[in-house]
């Protein structure tokens, strides 16, 4: 028991984890800081690895993933990210899963998702193909590349990507945006602020395409706009200042280059990705799906539909939704089901029949889970989660030793519940003689 609770804690807890490559490898290991250096920015045909250090399936990809690399050294570049660490980069990419390989060819901004087999043969030979149809284009004339942007390059970005604020449009376009804002207070004499300038351009286009606009630069001339100058305590040039929406603007205090300032940007994004999605468990193949691809799932028993109503149901549903958002960057699974539905599940849980809601958190590789034992609430379930974050609380092998058969049922409507009629029941099946002869 104490050597599962020992890998789960290391496999929870992101800052003791280590990759799966090193540098004697011929894998190049991105993360946020070289990426954009290593991979947006140059000519090259890349394959990128998105996977996490306890996948079991990265695992046995890894010494395929490093031969296809030392055949491919000086032809094709070889990559990987661990988006367990780095869940900026998977986030950005849409990473929900391990691993998870990308093509990164002409437009690297658009890379196309890898479908072929995981063996050293078939990445080489997926490889030269996608090789062949970028030089192909290149010779038909079609460019792409890497949007020729180099630090420090001045003619790199579109000025337009950054928004001109004011005294009168700072409000309306920051404040009450949904979206995160990085905002640079500049004078327009100062030698920094000039800069900064190109830099800031540059990462203001590139964060603009990788975030989809969720995250936008914008400059304001604190010389002429003095008003948002005094209310931000701007006293040198330039300062950059952090807005998100409800919140007290922050400073930043990274890097003046192109490479910081999108590494942050993306940092922030990640802070504000979408949570993943909460899903009732209608068939084996969501349940199947869920808790293989993603590191725990955590599922909630509730109760019968006749025994909350809507409202009931609604209201946990929402403890979970906002739990899931709380804890979306461990790349968690979340599914629900209602007592009774799933009876194979509840039984190799050890739930069976009382005590709903509940809640586990399943661990498949390992087949191992975890019960919530404190109150199915904000607070309750923080505490079960932080617990099992930290490589504490009892935990167990799930029933059988593998995931149970799932009933394929229909969605819950949304609606409350309705007791059956008389007109429902059907007695036909029902010897009323030999009813009678029972109860005298």
């Amino acid at each position: 028991m104490r050597a599962f609770l020992g890998v789960l804690a290391c496999s929870l807890t992101v800052l003791s984890v280590h990759g799966l490559y090193s540098a004697s490898d011929d894998v190049v290991e991105l993360n946020p800081s070289n990426f954009n250096r290593e991979v947006m920015q140059s000519d090259s045909l890349w394959l990128v690895e998105f996977y996490a250090p306890w996948c079991g399936h990265c695992k046995n990809l890894a010494p395929e993933w490093k031969k296809a690399a030392t055949a491919l050294k000086g032809i094709v570049k070889v990559g990987a990210v661990d988006a367990d660490q780095h869940n900026s980069l998977g986030g950005q990419y849409g990473v929900r899963g391990f691993p998870t390989i990308k093509i990164f060819g002409a437009n690297k901004h658009k890379p196309e998702d890898y479908q072929g087999g995981r063996s050293s043969q078939a990445i080489v030979d997926s490889a030269l193909n996608a090789l062949r149809s970028l030089v192909k284009d290149r010779l038909g004339g079609k460019t792409g590349g890497s949007d020729s942007g180099r630090q420090s390059g001045g003619g790199a970005g579109n000025k337009k990507d950054v928004v001109e604020l004011t005294d009168d449009n700072f409000d309306s376009t920051v404040l009450d945006s949904g979206d995160v804002w990085m905002v640079e207070f500049f004078a327009p004499w100062c030698g920094h602020c000039k800069n900064l300038e190109p830099e800031w351009t540059a990462a203001a286009s590139e964060v603009k395409e990788q975030t989809k606009g969720k995250v936008k630069l914008g400059a304001v001339d604190a010389t002429v706009h003095q008003g948002l100058a005094s209310r931000y305590g701007i006293r040198g040039f330039p300062t950059i200042k952090i807005f998100r929406k409800g919140e007290e603007p922050e400073d930043y205090q990274g890097g003046r280059t192109r490479t910081d300032i999108v590494a942050h940007a993306l940092d922030l994004y990640s802070d504000n990705i979408p949570p993943p999605e909460l899903r009732e468990i209608l068939s084996e193949d969501i349940l199947k799906k869920t808790c293989e691809d993603y590191q725990l799932c955590i599922i909630s028993v509730l109760p019968h539909i006749l025994d909350t109503g809507a409202s009931g149901r609604n209201s946990y549903l929402e403890v979970m939704r906002t739990m899931a958002e709380k804890y979306k960057k461990k790349m968690w699974g979340w599914l629900w089901t209602e007592a009774g539905a799933q009876m194979e599940l509840e039984s190799s849980l050890g739930i069976g029949g009382f005590g709903y809601p509940a809640m586990a958190a399943i661990n498949a590789r390992k087949m191992k889970f975890a019960l919530l034992r404190g109150s199915f609430s904000e607070t309750g379930i923080h505490e079960f989660l932080r617990e099992l974050s930290v490589g504490r609380g009892s935990t167990a092998t799930v029933g059988g030793g593998a995931l149970p058969k799932i009933n394929t049922v229909e969605p819950w409507d949304g609606k409350d519940g309705v007791l059956p009629t008389e007109d429902d029941i059907d007695l036909s099946d029902v010897d009323l003689d030999e009813l009678e002869k029972t109860e005298l």
